[in-house]
């Protein structure tokens, strides 16, 4: 839509960016004629609160949670950009029906993620960063115990979705036989195997490496029960979700020798900030990998993955588009010249939609495009009609029993 006259000036929209975001994301916004603010860190609720009083677009990382509190005191807000995978630190529901669609970065990462994962899985056969360890400490311990090729070795994944795959066809070219469980069933690529049960992969495989998302589903999935369940002298690798796996079990494991290594990069707690102290069970056990939730943390990953939200979120403020959101039905319709727009959030309920168009007719305005979509709550409308009725459709839908927000663009 480049440099014309825009139906709500873009050096009002007020976009602010937190933790941090790459660049490149401002970047994104600045070619198209907006001007966002950045902040250094995370914020706390109440300072989030009075923040978004003004904000019309907010972009975080994994920090910021947005609570149903915060939502409530937004009242220009009209998206929030997840500039990481996740999506658990925002109000989803509380979203939704606000009228405010989520978007995330499903896939920026996900090669950072994979050979992380690779490269701890190797570390840890040859035990390398525990002899790092001790060469740190003055000490020269030469020797071939407990340290093994990754070659021939089972490696078992739980979760198949977009790091998983990767991680295995790496793991293949390491020669190593790939196995996974997904709750779902899905494709394997390379000559991954699917197992039946999280039972079967636990007791078969050298390496366990966990990508799920954080659901009430995976909350502890891998405890005290399932650590006993898993080969003697194999390995645990967590870049998922700090909440999948109970320490304190895990460190007992590794105490016991049921375990021969561990390579941990999320945490139950995690510091809100860079500088900020940090105690885990697991410090000071040999042969565990500990890192600071850096799994996706490379700058190629930050680059695309500040391009891939900014453009989503540029999206939706310019034409409507709401492909890649995670609360919201996605639509998207091309931007047709000669036309205005009109945005239509609303309840979806019997007869709403009988009322929105009973409107568009009763107004007399020639419909040139129009889609609509639904996801449980919610109903999305984008409807392109002639500019000179565009206003007064504006303003009747926003008398509709239903409707939760209705916005105009041209």
């Amino acid at each position: 839509m480049g440099t014309q006259q825009t139906s709500f000036p873009r050096e009002k929209t007020n976009i602010l960016l937190l933790e941090g975001i790459h660049e490149s994301a401002k970047e994104v916004f600045r070619r198209a004629g907006y001007e966002p603010r950045q902040l250094p860190r995370a914020l706390s609720e109440d300072e989030l609160i009075e923040e978004l009083s003004q904000v019309h677009v907010l972009g975080i990382r994994s920090k910021t949670e947005v609570t149903a509190r915060a939502l409530s005191a937004a009242p220009h807000l009209l998206a929030v950009g997840c500039f990481c995978i996740g999506t658990n630190q925002v109000s989803l529901s509380t979203a939704s029906s606000a009228g405010i669609p989520v978007f995330n970065a499903p896939f920026s990462n996900t090669r950072s993620v994979a050979e992380l994962t690779i490269a701890e899985i190797i570390m840890l056969a040859r035990r390398a960063s525990y002899r790092s360890e001790q060469m740190h400490r003055g000490e020269w311990n030469k020797s071939a115990k407990g340290s093994y090729e990754v070659r021939g070795k089972k490696l078992g994944i739980v979760g198949y979705g977009h790091i998983g795959p990767q991680v295995g066809l790496l793991g293949e070219a390491l020669g190593m036989q790939v196995l996974y469980y997904d709750t779902s069933k899905k494709l394997p690529l390379g000559n991954a195997v699917p197992v039946s049960s999280l039972e079967a992969l636990l007791s078969d495989v050298d390496f366990l490496t966990l990508h799920v998302p954080e659901t009430p589903q995976t909350k502890n999935m891998i405890g005290a029960r399932e650590l006993h369940q898993m080969k003697e002298g194999s390995f645990l690798i967590n870049l998922s979700r700090g909440t999948v796996v109970e320490i304190a079990a895990l460190a007992e494991a590794l105490r016991s020798g049921q375990l021969a290594g561990a390579a941990i990069d999320v945490y139950p707690e995690e510091p809100s900030s860079n500088g900020a102290s940090f105690a885990s069970e697991l410090q000071g056990l040999p042969n565990v990998i500990l890192t600071p939730h850096i799994g996706g943390s490379t700058e190629e990953a930050q680059q695309s993955i500040g391009v891939e939200v900014a453009d989503s979120l540029l999206a939706f403020l310019e034409a409507g588009s709401t492909v890649g959101a995670v609360n919201f039905p996605h639509v998207a319709l091309p931007y047709l010249e000669g036309n205005h727009r009109v945005l239509n959030i609303h309840r979806n309920e019997p007869g709403v939609l009988v009322e929105i168009n009973t409107i568009i007719a009763e107004t007399g305005a020639n419909i040139a495009a129009q889609y609509l979509g639904t996801q449980v709550d919610i109903g999305y409308l984008i409807v392109d009609v002639e500019r000179e009725l565009s206003r007064e459709v504006k303003d009747r839908l926003d008398g509709v029993a239903g409707n939760i927000r209705t916005r105009l663009l041209f």
